[in-house]
């Protein structure tokens, strides 16, 4: 018959023990893990039900069942409610035993698998780590079972053999070992070398192959072990034909281990190790011999250590036990932290004759608790403290400085036009350049301050104890910093900053309000040009709310149809025939009322929303000018493109096709421009106007002289029309330097054989005095407003304006206030 184990074998187990008897289902006895597991003690957990640890509907179930199905027993994962009502995962056993005085009882064993849970988690971002690492691997890896299949293998061994890509996609292993071999120069010698490698799976060799192309590999070969056994072989490959390459940074570093089982060691009276299991001297390394018959304590480097030895045997005098971590020396001065489970066995007179001791490799434990906590508080990429460390810092700085009554500052900071580096050299260079950022800015602060990158091109700063004073010191410091030039892969560059400031208390009482604030303030510095600093206002927020509420009401009226496009006729100055019509996108809001073009259409640019707009304007436009001529006033329709609609890759693909579909003839649709579009990336805006113009579209340039005028690119472009800008005009006749300009822009048109059009005309003076410069057209109030599409359609259908020197006749509209008139 079996018998129970003893007391105090079961109180040394790490599994948690109950015995329950069979007909009651009553708790008669539990272990000290017991206790543990289940926060209960001893003494309560007796003479109470078994379902005391079911914690879920399945065990409620198990053990509601007649005790003959029971007694089949159970082994799986379940949970068991802690004292404090935390489910504990663990793995449950149920079996069947004797008992001393007759009869048998349910023996219940369960193993805390939290931690293992946690180690579960951890493994599985490692093999991902592990995946990622081969695949950067310099050399060549195949991994295969010892059944020959092939379990995974990197883009360089594909690279290395010529793998086709048909291969690479499907699972054919033969046709894979096929192609290697075929590559190889000695097939009979390669085949056969293999084979005698597949036969010793406990053996590693290294090997050189020389292939059909030249290419000479070092093939490496080694068994791959889990729990001790061997599961497969790891090949790796690698290109030794130029003796001269370089290392590579990279190797394939994983094996498998053997599993976590306990490491066991039995000591006897006197502590002397008497026995290791192949689990401890796995653990303990190759030294493990040596121990034989020395202290058990000299394992963890303790030697005779009285006291060590005094608090095991103080565990043992209160719980028959002692547990704790500890330090396990192993060979090349390393150490692994292990946890220890030691327990006394006593004989009837309570002497001690044995002890045994449990001990758990916490290696991998502790080292993902170590990346854990470098990726919770630091940024990958620069090695700086990220937001969580800096909120700390702050949390222990807001608290000092209520006691002590001092601030101290934060400052956003954000790379001006940093996008064009990762645009123009690919982030991997951006994420360099960052990196010198980071150390650049670090010598501009003291070890009391704080630098802490975001993401992105944001970093924050703290000052500790900084006052305003303080901070635009810094501020000054790291712009002229900033403006030392920066070398990298031999390429020289410069690269400029915006920084907002905020100041606690009178800013903000926590780190989200400060950082919230400093960024505003970096905004407005932005906002007036960048490449300075700012403190923050109050009254910004402000600010940035409307900003914001106007730009999503802008976003909204579209689908819920409050703009409109209207039209603004161009006069024939010689005629007074109307010869075409500028488009021009009106808003009127609810909220906001009448909506200037000049509020938004900067806001639309600034988000991109002008993409959306233009495209708009465009279409409706073009459908409108498409119905002049069905009613028989075909004229030019002017649209303005702004740089960013323009410099869209399908632009003139979709213009194309949007002319074809209205049907109206591109000889009767103008592009307004202005002169900035020209002179960003000229060779592909000259191309593209060339293309324009090929479909027979015509080109104006809008404002002309209120940006880079310049003879050469008309001389070059296909540029039609010039605009002057009504600022100009609304000097005429008495401004002297207005006149001059006007006078120029209109001489020079006209030698390079360019119409002219003034745009803002509001008198007949103003008109007179264009007309007697010979100015080809012109547009303004003095003709009509721009005009909703039913009022420009009756506005055609009026006799012609009248000829030169007669009063022009009224618009069809009443003439509302003065409004700006692009867009």
């Amino acid at each position: 018959m079996i018998r129970p184990l003893p007391q105090a074998w079961i109180d040394g187990l790490l599994e948690a023990v109950w015995l329950v008897d069979e007909k009651t289902l009553y708790i008669l006895a539990a272990n000290q893990a017991a206790e543990h597991l289940t926060g209960l003690s001893i003494a309560d957990m007796l003479g109470t039900p078994v379902t005391l640890l079911a914690a879920t509907p399945q065990d409620q179930i198990f053990w509601s069942q007649p005790a003959a199905v029971v007694a089949d027993g159970i082994h799986s994962h379940t949970s068991v409610l802690h004292a404090t009502g935390i489910l504990v995962a663990v793995e449950r056993r149920v079996t069947r035993v004797p008992r001393l005085e007759g009869g048998t009882a349910f023996l219940v064993t369960m193993v805390d698998r939290s931690h293992q849970q946690a180690t579960e988690r951890e493994l599985e971002t490692l093999l991902a780590e592990l995946r990622a690492t081969l695949d950067s691997a310099a050399d060549g890896m195949l991994v295969c079972g010892l059944d020959g299949r092939v379990r995974a293998f990197n883009q360089r061994l594909a690279q290395l053999w010529n793998v086709p890509a048909p291969l690479l996609v499907r699972r054919d292993d033969e046709a894979l070992f096929a192609h290697m071999a075929d590559q190889v120069a000695d097939v009979p010698t390669y085949v056969e070398r293999l084979a005698a490698v597949v036969a010793e799976p406990m053996q590693e060799s290294i090997d050189i192959l020389g292939l059909r192309n030249g290419m000479s590999l070092e093939r490496r070969s080694v068994p791959q072990f889990s729990q001790g056994r061997a599961v497969g072989r790891v090949y790796s490959f690698r290109d030794i034909t130029r003796q001269n390459e370089v290392q590579a940074s990279l190797r394939l570093a994983a094996r498998v281990f053997e599993s976590s089982m306990d490491a066991i060691f039995i000591a006897d009276s006197h502590h002397r190790l008497m026995r290791m299991n192949p689990g401890c001297e796995r653990l303990v390394g190759k030294t493990a011999r040596a121990f034989e018959g020395a202290g058990a304590a000299s394992l963890f480097g303790g030697g005779p250590d009285a006291d060590f030895m005094a608090q095991v045997e103080a565990g043992w005098a209160r719980e028959g036990f002692w547990e704790g971590e500890l330090w396990l020396p192993r060979e090349n001065d390393a150490y692994c932290a292990v946890q220890l489970s030691w327990v006394a066995l006593r004989d009837d007179e309570d002497r001690l004759v044995q002890s045994i001791g449990f001990m758990r490799d916490l290696t991998l434990q502790h080292a993902a608790q170590k990346r854990i906590e470098e990726l919770a508080y630091s940024d990958v990429l620069t090695g700086l403290p990220n937001r969580l460390l800096l909120s700390q810092r702050v949390d222990t700085a807001i608290q000092g400085a209520r006691q002590s009554d001092t601030g101290f500052a934060i400052l956003f900071l954000d790379l001006d036009r940093f996008k064009i580096i990762n645009d123009s050299l690919g982030h991997p260079f951006g994420d360099r350049v960052l990196q010198l950022v980071a150390e650049r800015l670090q010598t501009c602060l003291r070890q009391t301050d704080m630098l802490c990158r975001l993401g992105g091109d944001e970093f924050v700063i703290y000052l500790h104890g900084g006052d305003a004073v303080v901070a635009e010191s810094v501020a000054r410091r790291i712009l002229d910093e900033m403006l030392r030039p920066f070398t990298l892969d031999s390429m020289g560059f410069s690269i400029q900053c915006s920084i907002g400031m905020a100041l606690y208390p009178q800013d903000g009482s926590s780190l989200d309000e400060l950082i919230k604030q400093a960024d505003t303030a970096m905004y407005q510095v932005k906002e007036r040009g960048r490449g300075s600093y700012g403190f923050y206002q109050p009254q910004m927020n402000a600010n940035l709310l409307s900003r914001m509420k106007l730009e999503h009401a802008m976003r909204q009226a579209l689908g819920e149809q409050r703009m409109a496009v209207h039209y603004q006729p161009q006069v024939s100055m010689e005629t007074g025939a109307i010869t075409g019509a500028e488009a021009l996108i009106r808003w009127t809001d609810p909220e906001f009322g009448s909506v200037s073009p000049g509020m938004f259409i900067p806001l639309a640019e600034e988000s991109g929303y002008i993409v959306t707009l233009g495209a708009w304007v465009m279409e409706q436009a073009v459908r409108e000018a498409a119905a002049w001529i069905h009613s028989g006033h075909p004229i030019v329709v002017s649209v303005n493109v702004s740089a960013l609609e323009f410099r869209q890759p399908d632009f003139v693909e979709r213009l194309t096709r949007l002319l074809a579909v209205h049907q109206l003839p591109p000889t009767l649709l103008e592009l307004e421009l202005t002169e900035t579009i020209l002179l960003q990336d000229a060779a592909e805006m000259e191309q593209r106007l060339h293309e324009l113009a090929g479909l027979g579209v015509s080109l104006a340039i809008d404002d002309f002289g209120t940006g880079y005028s310049s003879l050469a690119y008309l001389k070059k472009l296909p540029i039609h029309k010039l605009k002057i800008d009504q600022s100009f005009v609304r000097g005429l006749p008495d401004d002297d330097g207005d006149r001059a300009i006007v006078s120029a822009i209109i001489s020079m048109g006209r030698a390079m054989r360019i119409e002219v059009v003034a745009e803002g005309v509001e008198t007949e003076v103003q008109r007179a005095v264009l007309q007697q410069m010979h100015c080809d057209h012109y547009q303004g109030f003095l003709c009509a407003p721009g005009l909703p599409a039913e009022d420009f359609r009756r506005l055609l259908g009026r006799p012609t304006v009248a000829p030169p020197g007669v009063p022009a006749p009224q618009p069809v509209a009443v003439k509302p206030a003065p409004e700006p008139e692009g867009g």
